[in-house]
């Protein structure tokens, strides 16, 4: 029983981006998924899908939280997301690379949130490279 209870899932999939200029909202998520429910936070939302991976993040004031300017995140060129639940902690991944002025940006920064709802140990990886 207690093995069932750490075993991680894993999911790989393609994946979808949009960067919603007007508003500064990156959003990255796992291509044919169906969402439902979110869990909010501050600065992002995470959808979570009916068997209970992560497999999508809104990232509000985008511009801000990466410090790139709106014209840079418009060219995001290459991006993976890489999610893990493992006990009761998220911590997403998201990798891009960014051209601006003939120059690759690439970022790589950690999100990490403690859950108030237990889900399952997973892993989630999903790119468009």
């Amino acid at each position: 029983m207690v093995e069932e209870i750490n075993k991680v899932r894993h999911l790989e999939g393609k994946g979808e981006f949009d960067y919603d200029y007007l508003n500064d909202i990156l959003f990255f998520k796992v291509k044919d998924r169906n969402y439902d429910r979110s869990i909010e936070t501050d600065r992002f939302v995470i959808d979570i899908d009916e068997e209970n991976f992560v497999v999508g993040i809104q990232i509000f004031d985008a511009s801000e939280f990466f410090k790139l300017s709106k014209h840079i995140l418009r060219n995001v060129q290459k991006w993976q997301l890489q999610a893990g639940i493992r006990e009761n902690v998220i911590e997403i991944r998201v990798i891009f690379a960014t051209v601006f002025r003939s120059k690759i940006t690439e970022q790589k920064p950690i999100i990490i949130e403690r859950l108030k709802e237990p889900l399952p140990n997973s892993q989630v990886v999903c790119s468009v490279r």
